[in-house]
């Protein structure tokens, strides 16, 4: 046997795996299928009776009361085209955070699926796509729902779902990095109180931005919900050129939120 051959044998083959294997992130993203099965019931319901209340109670109760149209719309339809970035924010940032730390913690799935030929990035990435596609279709839901309320179909409302998604993805990540991050599930209260419930309150959904004094206009202007909201309403009433830096600042807002996701999963699993 020639030299060649004999370290050959003696060293081991060696394997080379994509970075991102497709097939370890569908698996991750096919538990999590056949786990929503159990309760798609309880959050589709939710998801199509919350935008009714909201429109009820906003747009029609405190319509009412407001003369004339906001923003060139009706009071109602510019609500209704809002929600969907607070149907977003709720679906993507609540489950990622609270499912993350659970799945980690206590039910400790996450040592077992990394027992699996699936690494950190890879796991990150399937929790992270599987909520940014829950979140892109029921967040869509406030569209529909303001359909109903008078608002007229238009061919740009089926990006909408895009624009939902990617968003979702930015803030899947971000509450991936919270769990990550966060030592007892307590500490949730703060981010919600802190960072996720005025971003959806400066976010152009009740009450247009313009309104807002000048320093909160522009932090307003780096909320994401607000980039949305903007996309949203563009779809549902005529796009402009500007329409593009909006989507820009979200997808950017969900590539880096990834890797920092990555990054502290990658810590708190393996280092």
């Amino acid at each position: 046997m020639s030299e060649a051959e004999q370290t050959a044998v003696a060293e081991p083959q060696r394997i080379h795996v994509r970075r991102l294997d497709p097939a370890a992130i569908g698996a991750v993203m096919s538990r999590e299928v056949a786990n929503f099965k159990t309760f798609w019931k309880g959050t589709t319901f939710s998801s199509v009776l919350e935008p009714i209340v909201y429109l009820l109670a906003f747009g029609l109760g405190l319509g009412a009361t407001i003369v004339g149209d906001v923003g060139g719309v009706p009071y109602v339809q510019f609500v209704g085209t809002g929600m969907v970035a607070t149907a977003v924010i709720f679906s993507s940032v609540l489950p990622a955070m609270f499912g993350t730390f659970v799945k980690h913690h206590f039910q400790r799935t996450y040592d077992a699926i990394l027992a699996t030929p699936v690494d950190v990035e890879e796991l990150v990435t399937a929790e992270m796509l599987w909520i940014g596609l829950r979140a892109g279709f029921y967040g869509s839901a406030p569209l529909l729902v303001t359909i109903g309320f008078g608002l007229d179909p238009a061919w740009g409302m089926l990006l909408v779902p895009v624009f939902a998604f990617v968003t979702a993805c930015g803030f899947a990540a971000f509450g991936i990095t919270v769990a990550a991050s966060a030592e007892k599930i307590d500490q949730f209260n703060y981010v919600t109180t802190l960072a996720v419930t005025p971003l959806f309150l400066v976010a152009g959904t009740f009450f247009p931005i313009d309104g807002l004094p000048e320093g909160l206009q522009t932090l307003a202007n780096l909320n994401p919900l607000y980039h949305l909201v903007e996309l949203v309403r563009g779809g549902a009433f005529g796009f402009e050129t500007v329409d593009i830096f909006h989507f820009g600042f979200l997808l950017v807002m969900a590539l880096g939120m990834w890797r920092l996701a990555i990054s502290r999963m990658q810590k708190r699993l393996i280092d």
